[in-house]
């Protein structure tokens, strides 16, 4: 199909990155994990022991960071200066303090500056937090994933289970609710959904039931 821009927002563990990277694989586009970027900057704070709360001091950090990806399977593989953290990123430790360091402004201008450099070719896939509302504000298509808090949060377990990791339910639900309220009160480009976004409720819907509706919205938005 055309070589278009589409975004895909959502709070966490909506199922983003899943549909976004199938997406991109149907529509021989190519995948841009936002989210992996602004986790592998919060990981290379936390391995030099530079406190993700300080923004000066995580800002210090940006020239010497090289974020990249490269195919995987069967999840793609992301590298921080040469080293993969495909699994790393993703630990409650990130995931605990990535909203604070996706909200300095700084940071987010170098990630976004990669990200648009990369659609302006354009067939790409993009997910994250603003990239509809801020990094592809004309994206052909546009969607707004949600789920449940619960739901959300019971992926997250099974997932991280399936890596060997140990935080329980409960912890995963804690940080999930933490996340949502600290992405959705940033200053800077904030979680909101973009006005011409379609929104999708994937509670209870399968991974492929999902991408049904997806590629149902992107016919209507553009056609087949």
């Amino acid at each position: 199909m055309e070589p278009i821009q589409i975004a895909i927002d959502g709070p966490a563990s909506a199922g983003k990155s899943t549909i976004a990277k199938i997406l991109a694989t149907d529509l021989n586009f190519v995948y841009v994990d936002t989210g992996a970027m602004y986790r592998s900057v919060t990981l290379a704070a936390l391995k030099q022991g530079v406190n993700p709360a300080a923004e000066a001091d995580v800002i210090a950090l940006l020239p010497h960071l090289e974020i990249s990806f490269a195919p995987g399977n069967p999840v793609q593989k992301v590298f921080l200066n040469g080293e993969e953290v495909t699994d790393d990123i993703r630990s409650n430790a990130v995931t605990g303090n990535v909203s604070a360091v996706a909200s300095y402004g700084a940071v987010r201008t170098a990630m976004v500056a990669q990200q648009r450099q990369i659609a302006a070719q354009g067939g790409v896939v993009m997910d994250g937090r603003d990239i509809g509302t801020t990094v592809l504000p004309d994206a052909e298509v546009k969607v707004f994933l949600i789920a449940s808090v619960k739901e959300r949060a019971l992926r997250r377990f099974k997932e991280n289970q399936a890596k060997g990791m140990t935080e329980t339910l409960a912890e995963i639900e804690a940080a999930v609710e933490k996340r949502d309220y600290l992405d959705s009160h940033r200053e800077i480009s904030p979680l909101k959904k973009a006005a011409d976004a379609v929104e999708l409720d994937t509670t209870g819907l399968s991974i492929d039931g999902v991408v049904d509706a997806v590629k149902q919205i992107i016919a209507e938005k553009v056609g087949k």
